[in-house]
């Protein structure tokens, strides 16, 4: 479980997070959602302790982020797949994280095989990666640890349809396992199909949340993203 509550973050002048609360369950995909600069990226990074909020606290499986032992093995985290290191190879870089969090080299192929990353693919530099293969091997960094939670942003950019769907299948089958996924993003067909809560955030705020059944009752995902964020239908 995730919990986020009462977080506030100010850079500057500028309130990038206000008050915010909601919560991930486990056995579920949480939908979090909001326009480009809404407080997304700031939110998800308080709760991985990369950005320590003005107020407020998150937990993830009961504890603060921060002080979680060996993280990795608990909590699989992607929110920006350019960070890796463009030097290495792809199996290079989930060796490295694998040797950090005590997982097998066999747990490395086999995600290199989940994330359909060939031996020729795992054996480039990761500076000669497209954008789809970059967040084939950040899902693969994610899962390597065989955590109970998922804190995502943006996993599916730069994949092709068909790596969508594969996308799609994957987190379905990790909540319906009883794992939490919170997923950031802004396809929002996809986290309509995918999503069992909705959080949708605009200017730091949430603006509305619950059930995704409940919250589009009578419409669709589109309109209610339109609607929070004061664009209306056209």
């Amino acid at each position: 479980m995730i919990k986020v509550e009462r977080l506030t973050k100010k850079f500057g002048d500028n309130l990038a997070v206000d008050d915010v609360s909601f919560t991930a369950k486990p056995g579920s995909v949480t939908g979090f959602l909001g326009p480009n600069g809404a407080g997304k990226s700031t939110t998800l990074r308080c709760i991985v302790g990369l950005t320590r909020p003005d107020s407020g606290t998150s937990s993830v499986l009961g504890r603060d982020y921060r002080t979680i032992a060996n993280p990795g093995v608990q909590v699989g985290v992607l929110l920006d797949s350019s960070a890796m290191h463009p030097g290495r190879s792809g199996f290079e870089t989930l060796m490295l994280s694998a040797l950090t969090i005590g997982a097998s080299k066999a747990r490395v192929q086999q995600m290199l095989d989940l994330v359909k990353l060939d031996k020729y693919a795992a054996r480039k530099r990761v500076k000669a990666y497209s954008l789809g293969m970059r967040q084939r091997l950040g899902i693969a960094l994610a899962l390597l640890g065989s955590p109970e939670v998922l804190i995502l942003d943006e996993p599916a950019n730069g994949l092709d349809p068909m790596g969508i769907a594969w996308m799609r299948g994957l987190l379905r089958n990790f909540a319906d396992n009883g794992g939490t996924v919170l997923l950031s993003s802004h396809l929002l067909h996809e986290v309509e199909q995918i999503a069992d809560q909705l959080v949708l955030i605009n200017n730091g705020q949430i603006k509305t949340a619950g059930p995704k059944a409940q919250l589009l009752a009578g419409g669709n995902l589109e309109s209610l993203f339109l609607n929070m964020a004061g664009e209306g239908v056209y």
